[in-house]
């Protein structure tokens, strides 16, 4: 498996370790939802190197990444971030991914671990195929770290270290200064639902970002966070997960993901796309929770009068709210908050509602859940 700069830390902390899409990284350190506590009441540290960091830059860099990706991206000032898709010709989802906007004609985009290859490939195959000879497309992911610093003691924990101001840093806002005497990165942006900021700094650095972190925030509560905690996390704030929710055969309509999509502009995937808008979706992802006692897992069967109309994508017991909630695809009339459906969990068959998503929202408005207005 491959293993991120922090792989040593995170066995000298006792984590337990899982093959997570070719990569070991740590699932928990004492146990899930001790950790999924404290990032919503206090603050931890995730590990994020895996992820994937691709630059874009040079004087056809913004009209390469206009035809590349779904979202506008002329609004796009310098120091401002905004989720966006990569669809292929038929419109199915590629990858979700952000774009950093660091000048004029600098660009990076953050991608998901799994994605990360296959994102660098297309769009070395856009660029051949559109003829965008003034643009430099470098994968950079292996040089580059990142560590998510999440919860509300967050920004307190960071401003002791950097020497710029945080409290002006809006939402999908990033800024570039030091940490300690390390050049970084710092976004304000997360997968948790929380406030938080994702850190970037070279690869060999990270471990060092690391233990900085960790010990300025020690007073404060920090502790580590695994993958265990970042999934029930990001599903109580209705965050999908590629290759759970979204993949080649799934589309920005069919998810929630259509915000995403601006079909008055050039993009690969667009006909298909504002075919569908036209003509509408026949399945849609919805957010349910189980009325029944038992968790609803990925693959799972969902049942509308004693037929198969669904599969549940992501289920967990979501500890915010005590209950244990999850992500379906069903039939687009089935999408209405309040529709019962039934899933069979082994060999049992459970009630379930569709609700509103997000599960949990924290009492702010930002980039990501404009998804739910």
């Amino acid at each position: 498996m491959n293993k991120t700069p922090l792989f040593g830390r995170h066995e000298a902390l006792g984590a337990r370790i899982i093959d997570f899409g070719g990569w070991a990284m740590p699932v928990q350190y004492t146990n899930v939802i001790e950790e999924h506590h404290a990032t919503r009441e206090r603050v931890t540290l995730f590990d994020t190197c895996h992820m994937g960091e691709i630059d874009v830059s040079g004087p056809e860099a913004l009209p390469f990444l206009q035809k590349a990706l779904t979202r506008d991206l002329s609004p796009l000032e310098t120091g401002q971030m905004r989720l966006s898709l990569l669809v292929n010709e038929k419109g199915g989802i590629l990858d979700d991914l952000t774009v950093y906007r660091f000048g004029n004609d600098r660009y990076r985009l953050v991608t998901n671990a799994s994605t990360r290859g296959k994102d660098y490939r297309w769009l070395l195959a856009l660029r051949e195929k559109t003829g965008y000879r003034g643009v430099d497309v470098t994968d950079r992911s292996d040089a580059i770290g990142k560590i998510d610093i999440q919860g509300p003691r967050a920004e307190g924990i960071l401003q002791e270290l950097v020497p710029v101001l945080l409290k002006p840093l809006t939402y999908y806002s990033f800024l570039e200064t030091s940490l300690g005497s390390v050049p970084v990165v710092l976004s304000r942006s997360g997968y948790t639902g929380e406030d938080g900021f994702e850190v970037y700094m070279a690869s060999e650095e990270a471990g060092r970002v690391w233990d900085i972190l960790l010990d300025a925030g020690r007073a404060q509560g920090i502790r580590p966070a695994g993958l265990g905690a970042r999934d029930t996390l990001r599903l109580e704030a209705g965050m999908m997960l590629y290759g759970n929710e979204m993949c080649e055969s799934v589309t920005p309509y069919e998810v929630v993901y259509g915000w995403l999509v601006n079909i008055k502009k050039d993009f690969i995937g667009r006909d298909a796309l504002a075919q569908q808008k036209q003509q509408g979706i026949r399945r849609k992802l919805v957010g349910f929770q189980m009325e029944d006692r038992g968790i609803a897992r990925h693959g799972y069967q969902v049942f509308r009068d004693g037929v198969v109309i669904g599969d549940v994508t992501s289920g967990t017991f979501a500890p915010t709210l005590q209950r244990a909630v999850g992500l379906a695809f069903v039939p687009a009339d089935c999408r209405e908050p309040g529709t019962s459906l039934t899933i069979r969990i082994r060999k049992s068959e459970a009630r379930a509602t569709v609700v509103p998503l997000p599960f949990y929202r924290k009492e702010k408005k930002n980039e990501f859940y404009n998804t739910f207005i």
